[in-house]
């Protein structure tokens, strides 16, 4: 199980990457294990604030269908082009080039956890 040490995490199996106030957004390892082969993303809120909590879009197992929660509050200003042809970037790919959204946050919020402390939600 790849849970990156320099990344934050949320209790519903997003993880962020914080750069100044830029938030890279995708799901976690785990999550996209748990899914499944995943064969669709539908991210339509590029452009919009999202605050934290919100759904920020939707993606498609071949068992089940996912939302995805905003890890913080903010403007999406990038949704990964490449999820539309590709969308098992995710499964291959989840810190990577499995990435979901960009967000110009406004709020990062105090819920995030640490690598340990998903770890230790996800017991593994």
């Amino acid at each position: 199980m790849n849970i990156p040490a320099g990344l934050k995490y949320t209790k519903d199996h997003e993880w962020v990457k914080l750069e100044g106030n830029i938030a890279t957004v995708g799901i976690t390892d785990f999550a996209q294990g748990e899914l499944g082969d995943i064969v669709y993303v539908d991210i339509s809120t590029v452009g919009q604030t999202v605050s934290h909590g919100d759904i920020f879009g939707t993606v498609e197992a071949v068992k089940t269908v996912s939302d995805l929660y905003m890890p913080v509050s903010g403007k999406v200003v990038e949704v990964n082009p490449a999820l539309d042809g590709s969308p098992e970037k995710v499964n291959e790919d989840p810190y990577g080039d499995g990435w979901m959204i960009k967000i110009e946050v406004s709020d990062p919020g105090t819920e995030l956890l640490t690598a340990d402390q998903y770890q230790e939600l996800i017991g593994k």
